[in-house]
């Protein structure tokens, strides 16, 4: 297991035009900290939906990148969308759960990754073109490469320590967030 915000920073180095949809809690905070940017969507108090945002904003433009960077807990809230984005095949979208097995966001409480719930399996058992375990920060620029030139859908499962770094908050108002995001966007 390693550190989670410089994986996060690994990842959005250079980021050119990706487009980047991130889960309540720790991954935003992780987001934030490589520094806001216009293409950046905060869902807050979304729990549970921003796999599924970021399958309809790859639907939506299949001509751009899409990464959706959310935890453990949001993803298993979701699992249904998993199976969702198998059906559906987005070439241009990739998921990033960055697994600490806890609930962040409402104390440390144990998810059920903690008890033994694989989700890169269940990637897998949804027809994900490429699943990739993570477990070393030494692999951040290899999935780097991956958000911007692999085809998806393609599901990394990061497993990163159980600690509770300095929160780094974007604007929390949902309607500056996506007109900024739909400007940025070209949309």
């Amino acid at each position: 297991m390693f550190d989670r915000r410089p994986f996060v920073a690994g990842l959005l180095v250079d980021r050119g035009d990706l487009l980047v949809v991130t889960g309540l809690g720790s991954s935003t905070y992780d987001v934030a900290a490589c520094g806001d940017h216009s293409l950046n969507f905060y869902l807050w108090s979304a729990m549970g939906t921003t796999a599924m945002v970021g399958l309809g904003l790859a639907l939506a433009r299949p001509d751009r990148r899409v990464a959706v960077i959310t935890g453990d807990g949001d993803t298993l809230m979701g699992l249904g969308s998993l199976a969702t984005i198998g059906v559906k095949q987005p070439g241009n979208l990739s998921i990033v759960v960055l697994d600490n097995r806890h609930y962040s966001a409402t104390g440390m409480q144990p998810t059920a990754t903690a008890a033994g719930i694989d989700l890169a399996g269940t990637a897998q058992a949804c027809r994900f073109r490429r699943v990739e375990r993570v477990t070393e920060l030494s692999r951040a620029a290899a999935m780097r490469e991956l958000l911007h030139t692999g085809q998806g859908p393609i599901f990394i499962h990061a497993q990163v320590e159980a600690d509770d770094q300095k929160r780094i908050m974007p604007s929390r108002d949902g309607y500056a967030i996506s007109r900024r995001f739909m400007q940025a966007s070209g949309r």
